[in-house]
């Protein structure tokens, strides 16, 4: 059994300041020690669950938050930027399931530690065929292309709320609850870990039961910008509608070119972030 994992940060039980999940920062070192640990032991459990082969996909900020020797299963680690499908590189029709780790809520969830939609100085809101998504259901998109189940996710309590929408199935490990941008409740590390190793574990006992990823074709993507100069810019790529001063759109039948195409908007929109 193959997995990829797709690991971010920010729905690490412990993560819930910027200074902790971003390179140079002085609380980046625990940060990553943390995700590390969790990443671990999905990837321990899962094979407890038969799994016997892990390709690990480091999906945050500049994507080397996760040292090679570190990581469990002698997993294959897919590292650094700039990456053409971005959270989701490395992905096949080779795997057998999907595993979210470590995810956050979107930008415009209610309650959702550290929320941001893939460029927290860029995007307001994001939709697919009208529903709100975050990060999940975006790179559901790529699951759905190539006919791979999304088996399991991690993170707070408003990641596993959205996460339903693209897979209902999966098993959901919710390590901690929270109550603003910048605070949560976190199940110790310890205990996280176990749950998430139990998760990972029963997610690979019951991939046969897990489905890909469902969109109503022809998909549409909406994507709404903080200002309207970046919704000017995406206009320069070819296929991108204005809908109004802020907001875009863009739709099409191959799910894998309108993850492209997003892709393509968020690098293009990054020009005008002054970060």
């Amino acid at each position: 059994m193959k997995l990829f994992l797709s690991t971010d940060f920010e729905g690490t039980s412990g993560i819930v300041a910027w200074e902790q999940i971003l390179e140079g920062q002085a609380e980046y070192a625990q940060g990553r020690q943390l995700l590390t640990a969790e990443v671990n032991a999905v990837i321990k459990g899962a094979q407890s669950g038969g799994a016997t082969e892990f390709v690990v996909n480091d999906a945050h900020n500049a994507m080397r938050n996760l040292h090679p020797q570190d990581l469990a299963g002698r997993a294959t680690l897919i590292t650094g930027k700039h990456k053409p499908l971005y959270m989701m590189e490395g992905l096949d029709a080779s795997f057998d399931g999907i595993c979210f780790v470590s995810y956050h809520g979107s930008i415009g969830a209610e309650h959702a530690v550290l929320s941001h939609t893939y460029n927290p100085g860029a995007i307001w809101e994001v939709r697919i065929n009208g529903t709100i998504v975050g990060e999940s259901g975006l790179n559901a998109l790529v699951a759905a292309h190539y006919g791979v189940p999304i088996i399991f996710v991690s993170g707070d309590d408003a990641t596993a709320e959205e996460a339903t929408f693209i897979a209902p199935k999966a098993e959901m490990v919710v390590v901690k609850h929270s109550i603003g941008r910048f605070a949560a409740a976190n199940i110790h590390p310890e205990v996280a870990c176990e749950l998430l190793y139990a998760g990972a574990e029963q997610a690979a006992r019951m991939i046969g039961q897990m489905h890909t990823p469902q969109f109503h074709l022809p998909a549409q993507i909406e994507v709404t910008f903080l200002v309207a100069d970046m919704a000017e810019m995406a206009l320069w790529i070819r296929g991108v509608e204005r809908v109004s001063a802020r907001t875009v759109k863009f739709s099409g039948e191959n799910l894998l070119d309108l993850y492209r195409t997003f892709v393509t908007v968020v690098t293009l929109t990054r020009s005008l972030v002054d970060r």
